[in-house]
C-alpha cells in the first residue's frame, strides 16, 4: 500500500480548509488537503461576514476572490411585515472590514482551492478519509480514492475542515446534540429574471414570518438568487409533496417576496436540512482539531458559518505549526476556550432571535443608534471585541433590553 508522509494533514478544501492550508503552506509547513467531493461543488452557506475578509488576507487568499466580482455585501436587511431594520457595516462599534461577499459557493470555494493549490499545498480531490489511528505525533490516516484504491498517510497532526462531513466526530464518536432548537431548512436557486434594478436588487434579506420562520434571500453578481426558509422541524415538515413543491407552497408566506420569485423556475430540487445545528464533546485531542461545521454549527440566520470557519481554521493552523516548533501549546485555553467565547456570543444571538427577545431589538421604533451599533458589530462577526458591551454581556443584555421594550411599550 502506498504511503505518504506529511507534516499536517488537513481534511476538507473548503474554505476553512483552504485557509488554514495556506497558512502553514506560508511558514514552510509541509501540508496536504484530503477532499471527498470533485470540485466546484454546491454546499449552502452563501453569505460571508466582514470578519472573514481578515482572514483571507493574512493567509494571501483575498485577492483571487476580489478579481471574481462577487456581490457586496455592506450590510443586512430585515422584515417584518412593514417594519425594515437595515445594518450597516459601516456604521458598526469598533473597527475592522465594513464589507464582505455574497458568493456562489461552489465558484467561491472552487477559487479558494485554486489559489491554495498555486501556493503549493496538494490537493487529492474525490479521496475519503475512511479510517484515523493516533499515536501522538504519529497519526495515520487511511484514505480511498474514487477508484477504491487505499492509501496511508502519516502525519504529525490533523486538522478537520470537512465542515458537514464531519469526518472525525463520526471517525471518533466526537458528536453531541446542539443546545439549540431543533430548527431545519429548505432552500435553492433561481434565475432572478425579476430582479429590481439598484441596490434593492443586491441586498440580501431576511423576511420574518413569525418568531420561528424566516426566508433569506441572498443575490449574487451572476443574476442567481438563493432562497430559503427557516423554521421549526414540525412547521418545514408540515408542507407536503415533492421539495418543489413545499417550498413553491411556503413562499406564499412571503407578502414581500412571493411575486417576485412565483413564477422563476428553480435552478435545482430544493434540499432538505432537518435539525441542523451541531455540536461536539470536544475541539481537539491528541494529534487533531476540528474546525468550522466539523466542530460546531449554530444557524444560518447570522450567517456565522464561514466566518467560524475560518477563524477556527487560521487558529488551529497556527497553534499546530507553533506545536510543529516545539513550542508548548494549550490547546485548552488558547483554542477551545478562544473559539467557544465566540460561539457562546452568537449562540446567545440565535437563542433570543427564537425567544423573539432579539426581534423585539431590531423592529423597536424609534431605534436606538448605539444599540444598533452594538448589534451591527456583532452580526459583522466581530465577536471576540471586549469593547463591545453586547459582546461581554451577550448572555443577559439582550433579555433586559428586550424587556425595557417591553414595559415602554405598555407605558404608552
Amino acid at each position: 500500500m502506498i504511503e505518504e508522509n506529511v507534516d499536517v494533514l488537513v481534511i476538507g478544501a473548503g474554505p476553512s480548509g483552504c485557509v488554514s492550508a495556506s497558512y502553514l503552506k506560508n511558514n514552510n509547513v509541509n501540508a496536504k488537503i484530503v477532499e471527498k467531493a470533485q470540485f466546484p461543488r454546491y454546499v449552502i452557506g452563501e453569505s460571508l461576514l466582514p470578519r472573514c475578509m481578515d482572514h483571507f488576507e493574512e493567509v494571501g487568499l483575498l485577492d483571487c476572490l476580489i478579481e471574481r466580482n462577487y456581490e457586496k455585501k455592506s450590510g443586512a436587511r430585515f422584515l417584518s411585515k412593514d417594519i425594515v431594520c437595515n445594518f450597516d457595516f459601516s456604521k458598526k462599534h469598533g473597527e475592522g472590514w465594513d464589507w464582505t461577499w455574497q458568493v456562489p459557493r461552489d465558484d467561491f470555494d472552487n477559487t479558494l482551492a485554486i489559489e491554495t493549490q498555486k501556493k503549493g499545498v496538494v490537493i487529492d480531490f474525490e479521496s475519503e478519509v475512511i479510517d484515523v489511528s493516533f499515536n501522538g505525533s504519529n497519526s495515520k490516516i487511511t484514505v480511498k480514492d474514487k477508484d477504491g484504491n487505499l492509501k496511508i498517510i502519516n502525519a504529525k497532526f490533523i486538522i478537520d475542515s470537512s465542515g458537514y462531513g464531519r469526518v472525525l466526530p463520526r471517525l471518533l464518536d466526537l458528536d453531541i446534540p446542539s443546545k439549540l432548537p431543533d430548527h431545519s431548512s429548505i432552500f435553492t436557486q433561481v434565475k432572478d429574471v425579476n430582479r429590481p434594478e439598484g441596490t434593492e436588487g443586491t441586498l440580501i434579506t431576511f423576511d420574518v414570518i413569525d418568531t420561528d420562520t424566516w426566508l433569506w434571500m441572498i443575490p449574487f453578481s451572476n443574476g442567481n438568487t438563493s432562497i430559503g426558509f427557516v423554521s421549526k422541524t414540525g412547521f418545514i415538515n408540515s408542507y407536503k409533496g415533492t421539495p418543489t413543491e413545499r417550498l413553491s407552497k411556503m413562499m406564499k408566506l412571503s407578502d414581500y417576496y412571493y411575486e417576485r420569485f412565483k413564477d422563476v423556475d428553480y435552478l435545482f430540487e430544493p434540499i432538505v436540512i432537518e435539525n441542523f445545528s451541531k455540536s461536539v464533546k470536544q475541539l481537539y485531542g491528541d494529534g487533531y482539531a476540528l474546525t468550522g461545521n466539523s466542530s460546531e454549527f449554530l444557524d444560518p440566520v447570522f450567517s456565522s458559518g464561514v466566518t467560524f470557519a475560518t477563524e477556527s481554521g487560521l487558529l488551529a493552523a497556527k497553534l499546530a505549526c507553533k506545536q510543529l516548533q516545539g513550542k508548548s501549546v494549550d490547546w485548552e485555553k488558547e483554542y477551545t476556550g478562544y473559539i467557544a467565547e465566540g460561539v457562546a456570543v452568537f449562540s446567545s444571538y440565535v437563542n433570543e432571535w427564537y425567544t423573539g427577545n432579539l426581534q423585539k431589538l431590531f423592529f423597536a421604533r424609534p431605534e436606538n443608534p448605539e444599540i444598533k451599533k452594538q448589534i451591527c458589530a456583532v452580526l459583522a462577526g466581530y465577536v471576540w471585541d471586549k469593547t463591545n458591551p453586547f459582546v461581554t454581556k451577550h448572555d443577559r443584555i439582550i433579555k433586559t433590553v428586550a424587556h425595557v421594550i417591553d414595559m415602554e411599550q405598555e407605558a404608552k
